[in-house]
């Protein structure tokens, strides 16, 4: 007898459906852990990780809904990790009428995995000899996804691309694809803030320049590196766009893969001749290699000036070569000076993190974060909040629009998701606010997931409870991990959390009197 997981996005069709034929059919032979199997009071957080981690199979139901859940993919992250680590669980992808691929992280993760697929309620029993197979040590059938779309680090943003339509009634629940990821560089829901202009500035500028764009997670970071990027595009220079996220974890594990594969992700972006094997046989470092791959054939095979968008950087900072990395852009960087090497006058780089680097690049000179440029992205003012309630449609009166900033301030992912609940008719606004620290409420899939990653790291838990106690975080440490993570703001000496919601909902989950 297995102990079986399954994870998937509640309360949606047909995915709670599937989840609730495998729980039916697996429970007969195997011990199946299902979350509407936990009691009324049972402390969810705990069991759920207790769970995966004692779990010898994942089953993970992947589909438009689920791929966009914070805490299906958390789930999915955690189950990867242990397996990494250990062996177990075995992760079993079943793609639910899904042909998509897969979006970042969960590339990463799961694309190299041969999966399952269910398309229809007739596909239940192929679906259960499938698993039951793979269970007994054999291998879900798996295939290139139909109609899949390209990866995101082989493609540039379009700048032409058409503009997002208001949302309607009739799409409520495509909400989450709308909402999650960067946007449309000419989405009409994008608000621009004064990090907009000095982004745009540093892009378009004729000699090459280092740009950091830094933020809490949900603000807008990645939008504002795609706008970016076609900013440079109208400029008239080339662009190439790499998420780190779309890394396995066989790559994040070998330096010598992952420079390799650095290198050819360029390459193939900029539709350059793959020469990565001739100059690795040359006598020296990755780092070199790579170094010497942009100078000798990307810069010199351009005819333009390149801008290169590195998202999701701080996925590097704790990898062993993370450093190597890093000194190698800060040489780059440091090159734009040298008058033996002009063409990288024409190498512009702007980095995205949600992470203090110097918590974890101690060597200044080694750090491509300390020069050039650095601009940091907060939330929105009211009047921002006003504009884009506006862009909805008004669905929220002034005395409503008011109450939601009380509530949110400025949390542009909260915010967006608020509005479009409202005004594609998806949720009445008293229920809204009434609802708002429910964990089945209109955000209770995103609190869940940050509950759920605070409950794996003690340290976070004990200095967002102190926050919530005392309004301080001695610890600084601890502070700017809880900054980054989005759960807390500084205002004068007080550290607050980042809005009303997170001081009920945590306040209320962490026992703070």
């Amino acid at each position: 007898m297995a102990r079986v997981f399954i994870s998937y996005k509640r309360d949606v069709t047909p995915d709670q459906d599937v989840a609730n034929a495998l729980y039916k059919a697996l429970k007969v032979s195997h011990e199946v852990f299902i979350d509407t199997s936990m009691l009324v009071g049972e402390k969810w957080v705990e069991r759920i990780d207790a769970e995966i981690r004692q779990a010898d199979f994942f089953i993970s139901l992947l589909s438009p809904f689920s791929v966009n859940s914070e805490m299906a993919r958390t789930e999915i992250e955690l189950a990867h990790q242990l397996q990494a680590q250990r062996g177990h669980p075995v992760l079993l992808p079943v793609r639910v009428a899904y042909h998509e691929r897969l979006p970042p992280p969960l590339s990463g993760y799961l694309s190299p995995i041969n999966w399952a697929l269910w398309e229809g309620p007739e596909d239940t029993p192929r679906l259960l000899e499938q698993l039951a197979k793979a269970m007994s040590g054999g291998a879900l059938p798996g295939s290139a996804p139909r109609a899949a779309s390209p990866p995101r680090a082989s493609a540039a943003p379009e700048p032409a691309a058409a503009l997002l339509q208001p949302p309607l009634p009739s799409a409520p629940l495509e909400l989450d694809e709308t909402l999650e990821g960067a946007m449309d560089t000419q989405s009409s829901f994008y608000v621009v803030r004064d990090a907009d202009a000095a982004v745009m500035r540093a892009v378009s500028q004729k000699q090459g320049s280092t740009v950091t764009i830094k933020g809490a997670r949900q603000m807008g970071k990645s939008s504002l590196l795609m706008r970016g990027l076609a900013a440079a595009l109208e400029a008239g220079k080339r662009v190439a766009y790499l998420s780190f996220q779309e890394f396995d974890t066989a790559t994040l594990s070998n330096p010598e893969l992952f420079f390799q594969r650095f290198c050819i992700a360029l390459g193939d972006q900029l539709e350059l001749e793959n020469q990565v094997e001739t100059y690795w046989q040359k006598p020296m470092g990755s780092s070199q290699r790579c170094g010497l791959y942009m100078s000798g054939h990307v810069l010199r095979g351009l005819n333009a000036p390149l801008v290169l968008g590195l998202d999701e950087v701080e996925t590097l900072f704790e990898i062993p070569f993370g450093t190597d990395f890093f000194g190698m852009l800060r040489s780059w960087h440091n090159n734009r000076a040298l008058p033996t090497t002009p063409v990288w006058k024409k190498l512009s780089i702007v980095l995205v993190t949600s992470t203090e680097p110097f918590l974890f690049i101690k060597n200044l000179m080694q750090s491509p974060f300390n020069v050039g440029q650095t601009v940091e992205l907060g939330d929105f003012a009211s009047e921002q909040v006003a504009e884009l309630n506006q862009r909805h449609g008004s669905p929220l009166a002034p005395p409503q629009e008011q109450e939601l900033f009380a509530l949110l301030g400025g949390h542009p992912y909260l915010i967006r998701k608020a509005l479009y609940l409202v005004a594609s008719g998806s949720m009445r606004v008293a229920d809204l606010f009434s609802q708002a620290a429910e964990d089945r409420g209109p955000f209770g899939d995103h609190l869940r997931h940050l509950l759920f990653r605070l409950g794996g790291q003690p340290q976070l838990k004990a200095g967002l409870r102190e926050v919530l106690q005392r309004n301080a975080c001695p610890d600084e440490g601890v502070f700017i991990r809880l900054r980054s993570a989005g759960l807390v703001r500084q205002e004068g000496s007080s550290v607050l959390p980042r809005c009303e919601l997170y001081r009920r909902y945590f306040r209320e989950r962490l026992s703070v009197g």
